[in-house]
This record gives C-alpha cells, sequence and structure tokens, in this order.
C-alpha cells in the first residue's frame, strides 16, 4: 500500500518561496512517474507537476517558470520548489504517483497547507 508524507508548507509573503518535500513507499519508487497535485478550498484537485522515472519534468502553465520539481530515487522523496509564490497558490498541496488516471487515485497523504499572504 503506497504511503505519501507531505512537508514544508507554511505562510508565506507573496513573491516569497517553499520547499516541498515528500516521502513515498510501498511503491518501486524509481519505476514511478510522480506529481505534485493541489487542491484549493471550494476547488478541485489540480495536477501541478509531475516527474518520470527519468527526470524529465512538466508544469502546469500557472506554476510553469516558477515550480521546479526534482526526485531522488535514493531516497525515494520527490521536492517541489516553489519562488515567486502567488495568492493564487494557495492550497493544500499532495504528492503521488502520476497516471493518467490520477483522478481516480483512492490513496492520498495528509498534504501540506501553503498559504501566500501579506
Amino acid at each position: 500500500q503506497v504511503q505519501l508524507v507531505e512537508s514544508g508548507g507554511g505562510l508565506v509573503q507573496p513573491g516569497g518561496s517553499l520547499r516541498l518535500s515528500c516521502a513515498a513507499s510501498g511503491i518501486i519508487f524509481s519505476r514511478a512517474w510522480m506529481g505534485w497535485y493541489r487542491q484549493a478550498p471550494g476547488m478541485q484537485r489540480e495536477l501541478v507537476a509531475t516527474i518520470t522515472e527519468h527526470g524529465n519534468t512538466g508544469y502546469a502553465d500557472s506554476v510553469k517558470g516558477r515550480f521546479t520539481i526534482s526526485r531522488d530515487n535514493a531516497k525515494n522523496t520527490v521536492d517541489l520548489q516553489m519562488n515567486s509564490l502567488k495568492p493564487e497558490d494557495t492550497a493544500v498541496y499532495y504528492c503521488n504517483q502520476y497516471t493518467f488516471n490520477w483522478r481516480s487515485f483512492a490513496s492520498w497523504g495528509q498534504g501540506t497547507q501553503v498559504t501566500v499572504s501579506s
């Protein structure tokens, strides 16, 4: 059973930075495509960034150029460096595997709250 533990969230001013980290277990991490997702209050969960097993990355248009996803296969971790944060980035952030049917995933971690506010 996959287990995901996200950390690193907090309160930051607009223009600031945060680095999120996710520890994954219960999967063959080195072979898994991974993703970071977020859910704002009253909104559906959305995909923010993905990274393949080989390190190829993809980003939502709303975060492109500001966020960077990375992974450490030796530690089974996936990170999200977030720069130039905006109030609209406020959400609970989650990591999980990434497949085309990610919306049907039943198992999610507790997430980590990111609040961007002055």
